[in-house]
């Protein structure tokens, strides 16, 4: 591969392979089977989380390849999640031996805090009354533990602004490794991104094509002119451009499928590269926040009042 892009290094010191296999929104069922074609066509990181509700299907995967001698394990990184309803320490610890057990692993290559928000414990859904003030250090401890134990080799957050990183920073005595947060062309983070870069933590994009699946989003990243255009120029898809665009901006993308060739393509990024007159077009493109966290805002529950507090400022 000719551009040196195929991973980075995290503040542990850990390589993290650039192109990871998003799994949110992947149904049960179908699931496994892109997670082992991802695995077969040369994927090594794949994102996962307990929110997502489908770990153990993936884990039964893992188990088959290990034992196919297709990857071993210490070729995988895997991500999961802490969600909102285990943030207290021993809800924490229980959340991740969950997760191990139905990934079929003993560690986790990278857990990270999913949302900075904390829901009751055992809530399920998204009502307002659910919604509990967060403790945000008191998170942190537990996943420091983690790390110490080994169970997690690194550890992170996901979906944090740059104030409440900065907060976490102040104060965290193992600093996190990665921020995953939303971006892609129309929602390029540049704040956020230079703040990371200048803290030493590593972003990670999640719907780096702008979730085309996804019902309620209304922006089409992929129909933007300015990718289309480069697409067209390269010999591209759009998709190929909006990833490689993220790579050559410095952090990692997990583009989410379940149709193989789709996986396939979105792996297709490592051979060539977006030259600088084509580049420069991106900082044109009009940009939108598309995933809001509505749900973790009330007027009565919880920490945000408002989407200006949840994203302090950044929408």
């Amino acid at each position: 591969m000719a551009t040196g892009l195929e991973f980075f290094v995290l503040n542990t010191g850990a390589k993290m392979p650039s192109v990871g296999l998003g799994t949110w929104q992947a149904d049960p069922g179908v699931v496994g089977r892109a997670v082992e074609a991802a695995v077969k066509i040369g994927y090594r990181h794949i994102d996962c989380a307990q929110a997502y509700g489908n770990e153990k299907e993936i884990g039964v995967v893992f188990k088959k390849l290990f034992e196919e001698g297709v990857v071993k394990r210490e070729d995988l990184f895997v991500t999961s999640k802490l969600w909102c309803s285990d943030h207290a320490p021993e809800g924490a610890l229980a959340a991740l031996d969950r997760t191990l057990q139905n990934l079929q692993l003993d560690y986790v290559d990278l857990y990270l805090v999913h949302w900075p928000v904390r829901m009751k414990k055992g809530s399920v859904g998204f009502k307002a009354e659910n919604l509990d003030p967060v403790d945000i250090p008191g998170t942190w401890k537990a996943m420091e533990a983690f790390y110490d134990s080994g169970k997690a080799k690194a550890i992170g957050v996901s979906n944090f602004s740059t104030k409440k990183l900065g907060d976490l920073l102040d104060i965290a005595l193992v600093p996190p490794a990665v921020n995953q947060v939303e971006c892609h062309p129309s929602w390029q983070q540049k704040k956020l991104r230079e703040f990371c870069k200048l803290k030493g933590v590593h972003l990670s994009g999640y719907s780096p094509l702008g979730s085309p699946g996804t019902s309620w989003v209304k922006v089409e990243v992929l129909k933007n002119p300015v990718i289309t255009e480069i697409a067209e120029k390269l010999g591209k898809t759009p998709a190929q451009v909006a990833l490689r665009w993220g790579l050559q901006m410095g952090h990692s993308v997990l583009p989410k499928s379940t149709s193989e060739a789709r996986i396939k393509e979105n792996f297709d990024v490592f051979e060539w590269s977006i030259p600088d007159d084509l580049f420069a077009k991106f900082s044109d493109i009009e940009q939108a926040r598309l995933v809001r966290g509505t749900s973790f805002v009330s007027e009565t529950y919880g920490s945000y009042r408002t989407l200006e507090e949840l994203w302090d400022g950044e929408i």
